[in-house]
This record gives C-alpha cells, sequence and structure tokens, in this order.
C-alpha cells in the first residue's frame, strides 16, 4: 500500500471524523516546524504527513480510493469513476477520455490554519520572521506573542473553535483546448464534461457532472482564455477555483498562420518560376481559389491575396491576407546543349 495514512495519524482503519481530528490536533502540534526548531527538518516531513494523512482519510471519497487501491490510486494509477480531483483537479473530457485522477495535497499549512485560524502559533523562535520553515508556511498572525506553547493552547479558543479569517481563493485551474485552424476561421462551439466536488448545506461535498459550453470566435488566436469563474471543487474555507481554457492552434496540412493573415508554401520547377505558375488554394471554408502569376518567380517572392487571410476578432467582416511563398526545385544538373539554349533565351 506504500505510505499506511492510519498509522501515521495513530488510528485505527475504522477511525470516525471526531477521531480523526484529534489524531490531527494532536500531532499537528507536536510536530509543528516552528515548535521544533532543533529538529526543524524532521518535523517539516512529519508535518507534511499527518497532514496529508488527515486530507485522505477525512475525505470519504479518497479514503475510500486510498482504502482500496492505496497510494497508488490517489497518485495516478486507478482513475476512481466520476470523481473529481482534489483542491480543485478535476477530471476533464474531451472525447478521448477522462484525464487520469491525479492527487495534489494541499498545502499543510492551509490545512492547519482550517483548524486553528492561524498558521503559525508559536512566536519568536529562531530567529522568529514569518515561519522561513522551507515548507511554504506564511508568516500569518501570531496570537500569543513570543514564546512556545504546548498542547494546551487549545483551551484558549476553545477546541476545534477557529478564528475567523477570510476564505482564501484557490489557484486557477488551466486547461489546453486545442482548435483546428478550421475552428478558429469560422468559430465553432465546443462542450466539455468537467467532474466536480460541490458542498451540501452540511458541508459535505458530493460529485456532480456538468456541461461547459464553449463558443469559439472567429480569429481567436492561440493564448486566448476563457475563463469559468469557480468552477473547481468546493471546499471549506475556500473559494471554488476559476477553471481556464486556453485556445491552443493544431498543425494545418496547407497553412501555416501568422498573426491575421495565411502563409501557403507551393513547391514549382525553376522552368515555372520563369514561365509564370497557377496557385490553386482551397480555403478553410471549403472555396476553390485560383491565382495566376505571370511575374517571374524569384526565391524570396511573395504573392499576396488581399482578405483571404484569417478573421480580425475585434472586426470579423474583415480579414488578414493570403501570402503565397515559392520553394523553387533548381535543376541539378545541365547538359552543354541546355547550357547553350539557356544562354540564347536569357542574354539579350
Amino acid at each position: 500500500m506504500g505510505v499506511d495514512y492510519y498509522k501515521i495519524l495513530q488510528v485505527e482503519k475504522n477511525a470516525k471524523d471526531d477521531d480523526l481530528k484529534k489524531a490531527y490536533r494532536k500531532l499537528a502540534m507536536k510536530w509543528h516546524p516552528d515548535k521544533n526548531p532543533n529538529n526543524k527538518k524532521e518535523a517539516e516531513s512529519k508535518f507534511k504527513q499527518i497532514s496529508e494523512a488527515y486530507e485522505v482519510l477525512s475525505d470519504p471519497q479518497k479514503r475510500a480510493i486510498y482504502d482500496q487501491y492505496g497510494e497508488e490510486g490517489l497518485k495516478g494509477q486507478v482513475p476512481p469513476p466520476g470523481a473529481g480531483g482534489p483542491g480543485g483537479a478535476s477530471f476533464f473530457q474531451t472525447g478521448e477520455g477522462p484525464t487520469m485522477f491525479r492527487f495534489n495535497p494541499r498545502n499543510a499549512n492551509d490545512i492547519f490554519a482550517e483548524f486553528f485560524g492561524f498558521s503559525t502559533p508559536f512566536g519568536g523562535m529562531g530567529g522568529g520572521g514569518g515561519g522561513g520553515s522551507g515548507m511554504g508556511m506564511r508568516g500569518g498572525s501570531r496570537p500569543f506573542g513570543g514564546g512556545m506553547f504546548g498542547d494546551d493552547m487549545f483551551a484558549s479558543f476553545g477546541e476545534g473553535q477557529p478564528m475567523s479569517q477570510g476564505p482564501r481563493k484557490a489557484a486557477p485551474i488551466e486547461r489546453r483546448l486545442p482548435c483546428s485552424l478550421e475552428d478558429l476561421y469560422k468559430g465553432t462551439t465546443k462542450k466539455m464534461k468537467i467532474s466536480r466536488e460541490i458542498a451540501d448545506a452540511s458541508g459535505k461535498t458530493l460529485p456532480v457532472e456538468e456541461i461547459l459550453t464553449i463558443e469559439i470566435k472567429p480569429g481567436w488566436k492561440k493564448g486566448t482564455k476563457i475563463t469559468f469563474p469557480e468552477k473547481g471543487n468546493e471546499q471549506p474555507n475556500v473559494i471554488p477555483a476559476d477553471l481556464v481554457f486556453i485556445i491552443d492552434e493544431k498543425p494545418h496540412s496547407t497553412f501555416t498562420r501568422d498573426g491575421n493573415d495565411l502563409v501557403v508554401t507551393r513547391k514549382i520547377s525553376l522552368a515555372e518560376a520563369l514561365t509564370g505558375y497557377t496557385v490553386h488554394v482551397t480555403t478553410l471554408d471549403g472555396r476553390s481559389l485560383t491565382i495566376p502569376i505571370n511575374n517571374v518567380i524569384h526565391p524570396d517572392y511573395v504573392e499576396v491575396v488581399p482578405k483571404e487571410g484569417m478573421p480580425i476578432p475585434k472586426e470579423p467582416s474583415k480579414r488578414g491576407n493570403l501570402k503565397i511563398k515559392f520553394d523553387i526545385k533548381f535543376p541539378t544538373y545541365l547538359t552543354s546543349e541546355q547550357k547553350s539554349g539557356i544562354k540564347k533565351l536569357l542574354v539579350s
């Protein structure tokens, strides 16, 4: 099973919620890094383990996964059906099946703060300051001033009665949204199925599935962000994360994109470059263009076809240009007769 969370919290496998809370309070206070300045590295490690164990065992869904599959199930080897991940890391489906479940433990300090209302209760130790324990401890309020306090600190506030603090906002969840060049040219609608956890009136979390509709506007570029506010998992004292989709552009077989312009490259022979060439192009919306070129085509030549590029997002009625570039194939060998003939033709 790997890590034994029950052993870390020193509880039985049938431990109830109250048992878990009491065990966490006792051990978290004992191993808080600020309370162990002389063996801080060991304390940091144990404090993280205690917090991770409590996070898993206090969540019925994660506990069920852990009991059945062990640590490997939480870390992504076995995706639980229809479940949202912790910390807002939901499953996402894009027609290719759900991504794997990933258990990303929350910051140990945040769990401690939810219990006691502050993150670093032991003031004036090891040079003091904002809790430089190496664990990302935030130098939050220190209600006790200087000195070290033991487990009797719970009596000061009433056990399990945290000091008031504003809810924190979970970090945004970002996901790439691959789009074809045709999608970005014409605009389209994509529907994304997500699974997340929501809290009911009693504070219990329930998995729900939801369909999000994303309107892709004509001309949108790679990197465009679409935000769905607070669509992450709901947790106590946490404002759910925003869900952000970031437009990505799939490679196209014919065109490349240059800002609002489209670029196509044609391979031609030297004879075609010198005598003329007609370009046939099927546009991204299915029209056929025929562009005759009567100029001499040199290696840096670019034929520009106005208004046949990508729509301009802020002005969809306007478009960029289509640029046609050429890859001229020069002959690797000429006979003496060919050289003579070319000289006669080209030398005035």
